[in-house]
């Protein structure tokens, strides 16, 4: 399988040189730096299982796509904005005949 044919692949990336990594090392000096705490790490992420049709799935892959992220980071970021906005679906079947 190659890279194009599957977005959720990364391409690999080489260590940099210990040369790179003196030169970012003069450039950023991180000594100074205080440390904190991850905000994520209290809030690990669980794997379920959610089917949806294929139209939804590629309609998120698209956005998420053009935001530069993983279609199923945008799907939780999107998810976590609705909780964040307090939103409320509104769903309304339609009225029996």
């Amino acid at each position: 399988m190659s890279y194009e044919s599957s977005p959720q692949l990364k391409p690999h990336r080489a260590k940099p040189s210990t040369a790179e990594v003196n030169e970012m090392k003069a450039e950023y000096d991180l000594s100074k730096t205080k440390s904190r705490q991850d905000p994520y790490a209290s809030k690990p992420k669980k794997p379920v299982t959610v089917r949806l049709s294929e139209d939804v799935v590629q309609y998120f892959k698209d956005m998420a796509a053009e935001a530069g992220v993983a279609y199923q980071t945008f799907i939780n970021r999107y998810l976590r904005d609705c909780l964040a906005q307090n939103r409320k679906v509104e769903i309304k079947w339609p009225s029996a005949v």
